[in-house]
């Protein structure tokens, strides 16, 4: 019995085949891969980090740029087309999806590695805490945001607006047209599912080893061997693959929203059980700090600063590279979950809302540590800093509650874990199948049982630092496919605004002034719906019939259709290769504010709604009343229109406007 499968085999089998290689390399030869890696990834991040940071620099002067300026009323889809998740649940799928274990795994541990780092030892403790509490809010801030934007903007932009593929290879369609359906479109997936899975086998094996930990310090199991680190991923993938498999409505966006739950909980806890003042205090001063120091971190390359230049690597470099190995995972979930927000909605709330979160975060954990190291751990927290798996669990001894607490904090990373194994199963299966619509279930379990073989496979042969090193390196060239992806929304978004705002021809004769005693009349005159629908039904019908019978004269077949509830009507000119002609008039209402319904000096209306016949288009762009168009004149608003089509399809620039099968021919 042959198994039905959605998979290319020309993403996936060369994907396969690197991604088990590198592992197999990995974990036979820990030591010899890990070193070789290093090797590269220490050139790169001393000769070449410099990239890194221009890239990022322009990630987030771009998404400001398109937030603040024309282009941000711009849908991702249709012009029609609504959100198709609440405003909480989008925010708590990216959230999860976005920054997952690692908040748990850096809130405390990387302001108290700064805060205790030998190159700031000579510095006053408080200035050493104001220095870690900043340097974090860099590393998870707006910057690490960006990158997720510019990667989920584009895969939105391209696929829901001009209704490609949800794929990596879809951002390059203005610069390679069709080629993208062929081998540099399966080059540029191939490169994403194995960054994707790399990045998750990564975190994943991390993120394992810290509930291990936890465990282990809560007395749960006797100590962190490979064997629990086995029962964990297996308990773990299984429910992430459970997940996956009931689908983005069920499985993702519930876990998704218990988790952000579950955070805001744990992060009052600390707020109010911790130093409440202090926290509050020192947070209001960090964003001043960050504001202040924003322009000076982002194009600090410390190469006036020797002492401080390995720090710099170690962190700052490190950070970019590791948000940008994950954009393109987290950029298609992102992408997948945002349709029908507009382009300034969608970066604003990626841009600004979780890297707030992550700020009140940071600084309540962070801030919280620091202040019991320094009043009443006496030191023991600085000297853990660089056990990032248990210093977690430490800094909940000196909190109430503290064996309750740390089992909520086991169960938030549990959850984290499955989200992001979860999202990652289902971002894998989509690169893979070229964003099917319906996979089957023994498919998508397929991923997270490889997702879990490698990654303890890996953990037990000590291979995840060689696999983490390749990760890093990855996100090198992907930087520069991310400056193209800029080049490639800013061509398409001028041409898309050119298209939506394109203007008449100046030939078009405005209304004449005839009939102006009628038109009076109907101006001050409220209209229900039986009037509407009579307006289309006779001056509509009469203008599409004159214009068929025209048509055909000028050997041009089009048609007439019409719909019931609401009333439609519309003219049709079809075509093989573009998009079909349509103009049409619907029934419509709108409310009659209060206000105009008392005035005395205006007709009597009986409702509160008011009906009239509106224009639509085939491209939906906004249409308008037309109540007041009489036949001929409606005659001459659709021939405006048909010469503004003809215009457009002239030009090769906007063939993806107008191709009849732009959705269908790179599948």
């Amino acid at each position: 019995m042959k198994l039905r499968t959605t998979l290319k085999h020309g993403i996936t089998i060369p994907s396969l085949i690197f991604i088990v290689g590198i592992c197999l390399i990995s974990a036979i030869y820990p030591r010899l891969t890990e070193a070789l890696l290093t090797v590269v990834k220490g050139f790169i991040f001393v000769n070449l980090n410099w990239i890194y940071v221009w890239a990022v620099t322009i990630f987030v002067i771009f998404l400001v740029y398109i937030m603040t300026g024309k282009y941000g009323n711009i849908r991702l889809g249709r012009n029609d087309s609504k959100p198709d998740y609440s405003f909480f649940s989008w925010l708590s799928m990216l959230f999860a999806a976005g920054m997952g274990i690692g908040l748990m795994y850096f809130s405390v541990a990387e302001p108290m590695q700064h805060y205790s780092n030998g190159i700031f030892a000579g510095k006053p403790p408080i200035e050493r805490a104001q220095n870690a509490q900043l340097y974090t809010f860099f590393h998870w801030g707006v910057h690490a945001w960006a990158i997720y934007g510019v990667v989920g903007l584009a895969l939105a932009y391209f696929s829901y607006r001009y209704r490609l593929p949800l794929s990596l290879r879809s951002c390059f369609y203005p610069l390679l047209k069709d080629k993208i359906k062929g081998k540099w479109g399966n080059v540029i997936d191939i490169f994403a599912l194995c960054s994707t899975f790399f990045g998750i086998t990564t975190t994943l094996g991390f993120g394992v080893v810290q509930i291990n930990s936890g465990l282990v310090k809560m007395g749960i199991l006797p100590e962190t061997g490979f064997i629990y680190q086995a029962v964990i991923v297996a308990v773990l993938v299984t429910l992430s693959v459970l997940s996956a498999v009931s689908g983005l409505d069920k499985g993702v966006k519930l876990l998704s929203k218990i988790n952000i739950i579950a955070v805001v909980i744990l992060l009052l806890f600390v707020l109010i059980t911790g130093p409440t003042v202090y926290l509050i205090g020192s947070f209001t001063e960090g964003i001043g700090t960050y504001l202040n120091s924003f322009f000076s971190l982002t194009f600090n390359t410390h190469v006036y600063e020797e002492n401080t230049q390995t720090w710099f690597y170690d962190w700052t470099i490190l950070y970019w590279a590791w948000w940008i190995s994950w954009s393109p995972y987290v950029g298609l979930f992102i992408a997948r979950i945002s349709k029908g927000r507009t382009i300034r909605e969608f970066v604003s709330a990626v841009l600004i809302i979780p890297t707030l979160f992550n700020f009140i975060w940071m600084s309540v954990f962070g801030n919280s540590a620091i202040w019991l190291d320094m009043n009443a751990a006496e030191g023991q927290l600085s000297q853990m800093a660089s056990d990032a798996d248990g210093l977690m669990f430490k800094f909940l001894e000196y909190l109430p509650f503290t064996d309750v607490m740390s089992i909520f904090v086991i169960l938030i990373i549990l959850i984290f874990f499955v989200t992001s194994a979860d999202s990652g199963i289902f971002v894998m299966n989509n690169i893979a199948t070229k964003n099917a619509r319906i996979s089957p279930k023994w498919q998508t379990a397929g991923w997270g049982i490889l997702l879990s073989v490698l990654a303890l496979m890996l953990l037990n042969a000590g291979g995840l630092a060689a696999l983490q090193s390749m990760t890093l390196i990855t996100a090198l060239p992907f930087s520069v496919i991310m400056l193209l992806f800029i080049v490639s929304l800013i061509k398409a978004l001028m041409i898309d605004k050119n298209y939506y705002e394109r203007n008449f021809s100046s030939t078009t004769v405005p209304w004449s002034g005839e009939h102006w005693k009628e038109r009076l009349k109907q101006i001050v005159s409220f209209n229900d719906s039986a009037s509407a629908d009579l307006y289309i039904e006779t001056t509509a019908r009469e203008a599409f019939e004159d214009l068929l019978t025209e048509f055909s004269a000028n050997g041009i077949e089009a048609r007439i259709n019409s719909e019931e509830q609401p009333k439609k009507l519309e003219i049709e000119i079809k075509y093989d290769l573009i998009n079909n002609f349509i103009y049409g008039v619907k029934s419509e209402s709108k409310i009659i504010s209060e206000f105009l319904l008392n005035e005395e000096n205006l007709p009597d209306s009986e409702e509160n709604r008011v009906y009239f016949p509106k224009s639509y288009f085939g491209d939906n762009r906004e249409g308008y009343d037309v109540k007041l168009f009489t036949k001929n004149e409606l005659i001459s608003d659709v021939l405006k229109h048909y010469e503004r089509f003809i215009d457009i399809i002239s030009e090769e620039k906007n063939s993806i406007f107008i191709s009849s099968d732009a959705n269908h021919r790179f599948k």
